[in-house]
């Protein structure tokens, strides 16, 4: 059975200081990606301000979104203001059971959650539930951290051994230090890694040094931000119990003027 999966940190549908209205971008560029499931992050779906300026034919941010492309949907609200709302959403093709956020917000600042969503997915073999996990971590390196540590005792403690289990969302995480807990902890592989066959170089100054190798053997990595000139790896995929075909960021301007991030897209098979 083949996947594909995308996440993508939509930036509240707006662009710089003058917050102006990318939202009808991102769906085009929603449509663009043709992901199966598709992982995102600052989806205000409530903005009694942005309504005057944009109108959503089919009611709110969420469902404009979703309209034509994806009839499943979880969303976990992290972010509440006297004007709206904002948090994750995972939306899909196929169906989606149960689901529930998870405030994991380390200080006042900073409102993060973790979305926890089962799909079930049709295949020739039958139904196959596939746990699927988005979040938003924090700016902060100790709230990360604390942060992975929900993640791992949540999966621990509420994803069987054997389900195959995707995470993924925007970990802020340009050290990587996270990046080595949820690996070692969980037996997850990150998608851009497995793809490149090879662990990615983890210190930044690793990162820095030129490559004395071989041309073929250049670490590659997925950075998706800031989206005019990528150089971060904020936004990851993890995964348990699938293959990795490709994974990819898309390039070019009219992509750099959707969000302060570029969506990483993963194709899968579950093995």
């Amino acid at each position: 059975m083949k996947l594909r999966v995308a996440t993508y940190n939509i930036h509240k549908g707006v662009m710089g200081l003058r917050q102006k209205v990318r939202i009808h971008d991102v769906r085009l560029a929603l449509k663009a990606i043709d992901a199966d499931i598709v992982f995102l992050q600052e989806v205000q779906d409530r903005n009694e301000r942005l309504a005057r300026r944009v109108d959503y034919p089919e009611g709110t941010q969420l469902d404009y979104l979703c309209t034509g492309s994806y009839l499943h949907r979880a969303y976990g609200m992290n972010a509440v203001y006297p004007h709206g709302h904002h948090g994750n959403a995972i939306v899909s093709r196929h169906a989606i059971g149960v689901f529930l956020n998870h405030d994991i917000s380390d200080h006042v600042l900073e409102k993060r959650g973790l979305l926890h969503a089962v799909s079930h997915l049709e295949g020739r073999n039958g139904v196959l539930d596939v746990h699927l996990i988005n979040t938003h971590f924090g700016l902060i390196k100790r709230s990360r951290v604390r942060q992975a540590g929900f993640l791992v005792d949540f999966v621990r403690s509420e994803v069987p051994p054997n389900a195959p289990l995707i995470i993924a969302g925007d970990f802020n995480d340009w050290q990587r230090g996270v990046d080595e807990v949820l690996r070692e902890e969980l037996g997850v592989v990150e998608a851009a890694s497995e793809f490149n066959g090879r662990q990615t170089r983890t210190r930044l100054v690793d990162r820095l040094m030129p490559w004395r190798g071989p041309r073929s053997a250049r670490p590659q990595v997925a950075r998706t931000y800031p989206s005019v000139m990528p150089w971060l790896m904020l936004d990851r995929i993890y995964l348990r119990g699938f293959r990795v075909h490709e994974v990819r960021v898309p390039k070019g301007l009219e992509w750099s003027q959707r969000s302060d991030h570029m969506p990483l897209i993963a194709d899968l098979e579950v093995k």
